[in-house]
This record gives C-alpha cells, sequence and structure tokens, in this order.
C-alpha cells in the first residue's frame, strides 16, 4: 500500500505588515499562511497591545469571530484565535495565542465591541476566563450546565442525560 501523501502545510508569510511587526515584537511574533489564510501567532503577553495596534494602525476595524481550540496533550491546551476583518483593506487575519488550562485571557471588548458575546460563547463552550469581560456568563447552555462541550474531554452523554433527568424529569433522547 502506497503512502498516503503529504496534506498542505503553513508556510512563512511575509508582507509590510509582517515586517513591521516583527520589528516591534520580535521573536514574539510568527506569521504564517495556510491555503490562502493569513495569521499570526503571538506570545500571550503581547496579544492584547498586537490586537490594539491592529485595530489602531492597521484598520483590522472588526472582530469576525472568537474561539479556541483544544489540544488536550499539550502543556498549554488552549489557542484562544481572534479572526478579524478590515474593510479598508479587504483583508482577513487570524491572530493565535497559547493559553493553559485555568490560565485567564484579557478581553478584547474595549477593543472591538462585536468580541463581547463571541467571548461569552467561547466561556461557554471551552471555559476560557476573559478578565475584563463586562459580563462574562453562558450565552447558548443554561446557567446549571456543567462543563464546557467543545473541549475534547467532555463527556457530552452523561451531561445531556443528567440535565435532561433533572431539568425536565423525562430520560434524555440519546
Amino acid at each position: 500500500m502506497p503512502a498516503k501523501p503529504a496534506g498542505p502545510t503553513p508556510q512563512p508569510w511575509n508582507s509590510p505588515l509582517v515586517d513591521k511587526l516583527k520589528r516591534q515584537y520580535g521573536t514574539g511574533l510568527q506569521a504564517w499562511t495556510y491555503l490562502g489564510q493569513n495569521y499570526l501567532e503571538v506570545d500571550r503577553s503581547l496579544f492584547p497591545t498586537v490586537l490594539q495596534l491592529l485595530r489602531d494602525e492597521e484598520q483590522f476595524d472588526y472582530c469576525v469571530d472568537v474561539t479556541a481550540v483544544h489540544y488536550p496533550n499539550r502543556e498549554r491546551q488552549f489557542d484562544v484565535v481572534w479572526i478579524l476583518y478590515s474593510f479598508a483593506r479587504n483583508e482577513r487575519l487570524r491572530v493565535k495565542a497559547q493559553f493553559a488550562d485555568g490560565e485567564h485571557v484579557p478581553s478584547a471588548v474595549a477593543i472591538w465591541a462585536t468580541a463581547n458575546w463571541l467571548e461569552r460563547e467561547t466561556f461557554d463552550m471551552f471555559g476560557t476566563q476573559f478578565d475584563g469581560h463586562p459580563d462574562l456568563k453562558r450565552i447558548l447552555l443554561p446557567d446549571g450546565w456543567k462543563g464546557h462541550p467543545l473541549r475534547k474531554d467532555y463527556g457530552i452523554i452523561q451531561q445531556d442525560n443528567e440535565w435532561v433527568q433533572i431539568n425536565l424529569g423525562i430520560p434524555s433522547g440519546q
């Protein structure tokens, strides 16, 4: 049986924006492109400053999404990802930073008001704590829901069975 062909891999991304950011932040920032999508990997201590600069100086005036990715076997288990858009440049950019489980992330609500509900969803689904968020509480699931369903270590069947039985008094449809 022939070996499975290798898939696409991230490639270094070079642009005037990347040159500017690397001059300012050095090794605390890496720039990549993957299948036509540009992204920055930023040290978690730098990301609030980088996000502010991207809005104020580079016209990334819209925060499209905030989410996370869970890597349970890594020391810093979570990538928190901001997806930004510049109307003036017609350009989309992702900014990623790694955080350990339980480590707090500074809120971006003061930079983009749209981050408000997006951070609440990331909190609800992954348990990410956003410091400085004006009202960090569940947005999709009921207040009494246990755990965070998009974590890879989450037991959805058990939680669903328990919640339906306790709150609805019927057996779950699972």
